[in-house]
């Protein structure tokens, strides 16, 4: 009997062993790489590399060692990552805006974040990403892809992308599938700066004018590079760094959006409300908020979505992902009081709608520094956030005098610009920061300058407001010449939603 059961025991330890040896990730993927979060990089070009949500698809192995295989863990992070930022964006944003219209106006803004978003959806598959990510030629390298993959040609189910550890790769089409909910998410942000007035084609036909010269060029200067696999001396790092894109090259920390998506698209947006005048009866006629219910439903929606959008943009299912996931929680719960705090100073009263608004301003503030920085850097960001966030959608929208319907300037523009900055300082490893990784010497610079990374981090930001400051100008100019851009006096006055799209949300 003794004999038996050690036999039994033999042969399920044998089992048990060979199982455990064939869950373990793939053998390129070492588990003493460091983490892109725990580290980013010693020079200015490779602090980005760590920094950038965005890594080019991974170079061929050499022949001596086998390709790196995917790990399954990682793919399935990044599946969930991925339906997670659709969340944000349908039904999160959509309703977020839509509560905050009037009622006769509901259905065109749930109607424009929807088509906004299937259309870039598409536009990305055909066009987008190659643009995006993929290397460029000549002078247009540092701020344009190149063709070479256009229609998604040659990806394959096979085919993988880098990720910030040496080694490690995830399949392609899902990381085109992540890239593009951030395509689609920023163009839907722009929606709300000019709501309640602008034609509905010309909505779609400026955002894919602004989606092909600002987005695509602004997300392959910041986030493009060749992935950490080739970076082994200092000559492969030029040679990488040569390649990448104009602000990764610089060192540019951004990762998961504080200059692509959230700048970028507040700058659209404040141009928008320039350049389309204000809302019929604005500063006359009350224009609240129909349904604070809703708004707040869009604000959850946003905040669990978030955790995809920041999360995942670690690319891996490690301690660098958990890092950015509660860094995304603490800032937005700080921001969250900060922001209905000084409004119960001032007013005497915290509003719901303060609550939501404090919300998305820690989302966005924390989203370029989220990887970066320590939990306790976060609950400073997301407090200033707040604070900051709150005056410019009163004092600052004052100061300028346009009718940004739903502050996306105010929210957006100032806290992408605050969080981008202050990743620059908190970053710092003597604040709580993760410091900045060398791929060359595999460990982290023991050298970090809190004035030189925001110096670097002011020279990406006003570059993201330039450029799609200029480019919404035109593209406005534009669209405005061929369809005009906005309705009638009546048919603002009777509400889009009857006008435009033929029905109500809450029948007549």
């Amino acid at each position: 009997m003794k004999n038996r059961l050690l036999s039994v025991a033999l042969a399920f330890g044998l089992t048990l062993s060979s199982a455990l040896a064939l869950a373990q990730p793939a053998p390129a993927a070492s588990a003493a790489e460091p983490s892109i979060a725990a580290s980013p990089a010693a020079s200015a070009p490779v602090a980005a590399a760590a920094a950038m949500t965005a890594a080019a698809p991974a170079a061929a192995a050499s022949a001596a060692a086998p390709a790196p295989i995917p790990n399954k863990g990682d793919t399935a992070w990044m599946i969930v990552a991925t339906a997670l930022v659709i969340l944000m964006t349908i039904p999160g944003l959509a309703l977020f805006y839509g509560g905050l219209v009037r009622s006769k106006n509901m259905l065109s803004v749930l109607m424009q974040v929807f088509v906004v978003t299937s259309m870039i959806y598409v536009l990305w598959v055909i066009y987008g990403y190659t643009l995006a990510f993929s290397g460029g030629s000549g002078i247009t390298s540092p701020f344009i892809g190149g063709f070479d993959k256009l229609f998604l040609k040659g990806l394959t189910p096979d085919s993988v992308a880098a990720t910030f550890s040496k080694g490690v790769v995830i399949p392609e089409l899902i990381y085109v599938c992540f890239q593009a909910t951030f395509a689609a998410i920023t163009c839907a942000l722009i929606v709300g700066s000019f709501a309640e007035r602008a034609k509905f084609s010309a909505v779609l036909l400026f955002c894919a004018l602004w989606f092909t010269f600002s987005y695509l060029p602004v997300a392959h200067m910041v986030w493009y590079w060749d992935g950490p696999d080739g970076i082994t001396d200092a000559a492969s790092l030029d040679k990488v760094t040569a390649a990448g894109g104009w602000l990764w090259a610089k060192g540019a920390l951004d990762f998961a959006g504080g200059t692509v998506v959230h700048i970028n698209a507040a700058m659209a947006g404040i141009v928008g409300a320039f350049v389309i005048g204000k809302r019929v009866g604005y500063g006359k006629e009350s224009m609240a908020p129909h349904s604070l219910t809703l708004t707040m439903v869009g604000a959850a929606l946003l905040w669990v979505g978030w955790f995809g959008f920041n999360a995942g943009s670690n690319l891996e299912a490690n301690g660098s992902a958990a890092l950015a996931f509660i860094n995304t929680l603490v800032a937005t719960a700080a921001a969250t009081l900060a922001w209905i705090g000084g409004e119960a100073l001032h007013k005497g009263k915290a509003s719901m709608l303060g609550g939501a608004s404090g919300a998305v301003a820690g989302l966005v503030a924390i989203t370029p520094a989220c990887g970066f920085v320590g939990p306790m850097g976060a609950i400073v960001i997301g407090l200033l956030a707040g604070l900051v966030c709150l005056w410019g959608v009163n004092g600052l929208k004052r100061m300028l005098g346009a009718d940004d319907s739903l502050d996306v300037f105010g929210v957006h523009g100032v806290g992408g610009i605050l969080g981008s900055l202050l990743t620059g300082v908190f970053a710092s490893p003597s604040l709580g920061g993760t410091g900045v990784y060398d791929y060359v010497a595999n460990k982290v610079t023991p050298d970090y300058s809190i004035t030189g990374q925001v110096w670097i981090q002011f020279q990406g930001v006003i570059t993201t407001v330039v450029w799609s400051g200029v480019v919404a100008f035109i593209a406005y100019k534009l669209v405005d010449l061929v369809l005009g851009l906005r309705v009638s006096e009546e048919s603002e006055r009777e509400g889009l939603d009857i006008t435009s799209h033929g029905e109500t949300a809450y029948g007549r």
